[in-house]
């Protein structure tokens, strides 16, 4: 039986593949490389049709006008009639019409320019974003193939607005908070989030966001509750995770 690339859920999915499949954006895909879904690949298609479509009409359009013999004619028109306000003695005139144009390109190099700016601006922020969040991520043991995963995760809640980089609610304004409801959530906050939200993200991660060390040396299982969380706080399981899962500790001691 031939592999699905996406599943809309994991149920959807054979027990046998299972493993096969990787969460993102609310969706179960194949984890292999090189493999496109067939939506995107069907809308660049139709993109590209329609661009070539345009294309060619633009050509139609244009067809036997040759660029340069224009560039030549509108140079000579406008030597015409700067010629003719000069014999008209409208020298004032000539001098304003120069200065228009001059100006004129000015202001349009100077927005191209600015936007140019601004589009760099936010690429490069968009790339502080990803370095931040992969950074942390791998501080809580995220697992190399999940970083795009993680990447798109971040987009969705880290916005940017008047040059700066804020998490914002799905409305795109609200702001989101950190653990004490004053300060703006961090990256590093919101990281240790996904390790119980997504801990399929993460090397080591266990069900629920919430596991811990089994008694007996029995390897690691579901605990019910987060023993570094104020409100489950235990001491004494704090340091049996630490002793059989150091990696573990760090991520639930840092989501709690």
């Amino acid at each position: 039986m031939a592999l699905k690339f996406k599943y809309q859920s994991k149920a959807e999915i054979p027990p046998e593949h299972v493993s096969l499949y990787t969460e993102r954006d609310g969706t179960f895909v194949l984890d292999a490389e090189g493999v496109v879904d067939k939506t995107k690949l069907d809308e660049f298609r139709t993109n590209n049709l329609t661009l070539k479509n345009q294309l060619a009409e633009l050509n139609a359009k244009f067809e036997g006008i040759d660029p340069a013999a224009v560039k030549t004619l509108l140079a000579e028109k406008a030597k015409l009639e700067e010629q003719k306000l000069i014999k008209d003695g409208e020298v004032e005139k000539l001098v304003e019409n120069r200065t228009k144009k001059i100006l004129g390109d000015m202001e349009t190099r100077l927005q191209h320019a600015e936007q140019s700016a601004s589009t760099l601006s936010a690429q490069l922020l968009e790339k502080e974003i990803e370095r931040n969040v992969v950074e942390a991520g791998t501080r809580l043991g995220l697992r190399a193939s999940a970083i795009p995963d993680l990447k798109g995760r971040a987009r969705n809640i880290f916005k940017i607005s008047g040059g700066t980089i804020a998490a914002v609610e799905s409305d795109g304004k609200t702001p989101v908070y950190g653990r004490d409801g004053v300060a703006p959530l961090t990256f590093d906050e919101w990281v240790a989030r996904q390790v119980v939200e997504a801990p399929h993200l993460f090397e080591s991660s266990a069900g629920g966001g919430a596991a811990g060390h089994a008694s007996g040396g029995g390897g690691n299982k579901a605990f019910v509750k987060n023993p570094f969380s104020k409100e489950t706080w235990n001491l004494t399981e704090q340091m049996k995770l630490k002793k059989s899962d150091p990696n573990l500790a760090a991520r639930l001691r840092a989501s709690a």
